[in-house]
């Protein structure tokens, strides 16, 4: 295999682990900054590993779109091309298709879609999906899956993960005959219910994949029925795989999620929220356009160790937010990836110290980061970031 996974510890279900990819290791659990078009908004790589990122998301399906998988491949791969130096993982770009709803045909060939951009015929196949990717050079590539909607039908959820996971045996065939430098990942679907979720999980393990994902999540459920969703799947997927919860970012979902055995997670709330001017802490999001702190001499909170904390006070950001809207949503966006990145980092020593449940206690209110609406952040993961 081009992927090596060792678990160094464990508390409960949860791990902690080292992800060995061809362009360096990743230690677990792990957030992933996401770079839809290869960097995340105004953070220059240099930048990005500086605040302690191991590994960074982008997405296909922007990337086929704008600027093509050829130029990318004519210039030496997408680690070459963006100048990002660690392991990176690309979305496949499903569940920006399938949102386009009126806007694609699927079938089982796979999905046509007009483009966002200029209205132009594509067509992504499982096939191609996984030969895009291994022509970028990702450390890990994700097969094409069909991301149902929520409410939906459990008929019309079987009939969506069936489709699913023999489009995930296709890819993993295409993947054999010409593989990439890195590895591939499964995506389990099955909405909200538990015996698609079990089954689909079991049939993928059968596939010997590198990896494996949770998908289908964040599309608009109830709290509830996502972390039901993560607490079914988990243990049915291979214990010594990496597995990868797609799209959940509020830390008290991630703490749920790794007790539950989750390795990998991405969101675009810390770059997202950074560009309006919600800035997380460990007492809560401020909203720093606010009047409150146009005097506030304070940094944004005490003891952080970001870039943004170290230099400048909440008054002058709460300035540059209003009237300076580029060099204010950098210097959040820095200050909301450090806090994700330095929350992981707490996660991964509560692991290996045995105090992990303490740390989910803590994390289980999350004064002042009360969830967007679902509909929102189902709606955030397809905006470019």
């Amino acid at each position: 295999m081009s992927l090596d996974f060792k678990i160094t510890a464990h508390c409960g279900a949860a791990r902690a682990g080292v992800l060995r990819t061809p362009h360096g290791e990743v230690r677990t659990p792990a957030f992933m900054p996401v770079g839809t078009l290869g960097a995340v908004k105004g953070v220059a790589p240099a930048q990005l590993r500086a605040l302690g990122a191991e590994v960074m998301l982008a997405n296909l399906y922007h990337l086929a779109l704008r600027p093509g998988v050829e130029l990318i491949e004519g210039l030496g791969g997408i680690h070459q091309w963006c100048g990002w130096p660690g392991p990176i993982l690309t979305d496949s770009g499903g569940f920006q298709v399938f949102s386009l709803g009126h806007l694609r045909r699927l079938d089982e060939t796979g999905v046509t879609f007009r483009s966002h951009l200029d209205g132009a015929a594509v067509h992504f196949g499982p096939e191609e999906v996984v030969d895009l990717q291994r022509r970028l050079g990702v450390d890990v590539a994700m097969v094409l899956d069909e991301c149902p909607p929520w409410p939906v039908e459990r008929e019309a959820a079987a009939a969506s993960l069936a489709r699913t996971n023999r489009w995930a045996a296709r890819a993993r065939e295409e993947w054999e005959r010409r593989p990439g430098v890195g590895g591939l990942f499964a995506i389990v679907q099955g909405s909200a219910f538990r015996d698609l979720r079990e089954s689909a999980a079991t049939e993928l393990a059968a596939l010997a994949f590198d990896g494996y994902a949770i998908g289908g999540v964040s599309v608009g459920e109830p709290d509830g029925e996502r972390r039901a969703a993560v607490e079914w799947t988990a243990p049915a997927l291979p214990e010594r795989r990496p597995r990868y919860l797609m799209g959940v970012g509020y830390p008290r979902d991630i703490v749920h999620a790794v007790a539950s055995g989750i390795d990998l997670f991405d969101c675009v709330l810390p770059a997202r929220n950074a560009r309006h001017g919600v800035l997380f802490t460990r007492g809560g999001a401020l909203k720093l356009g606010g009047a409150a702190y146009r005097a506030d001499p304070r940094p944004v909170e005490e003891g952080c160790g970001c870039p943004t904390c170290a230099q400048v006070s909440r008054a002058f950001l709460h300035h540059l937010l209003r009237w300076d809207g580029l060099t204010g949503q950098v210097l959040a966006t820095l200050h909301n990836l450090w806090f994700y990145l330095d929350f992981m980092r707490e996660v991964r020593e509560s692991i290996a110290s045995g105090t992990l449940t303490e740390l989910v206690s803590r994390w289980s209110l999350e004064p002042g980061l009360e969830s967007q609406p679902d509909s929102l952040s189902a709606a955030l993961r397809s905006e470019p970031t």
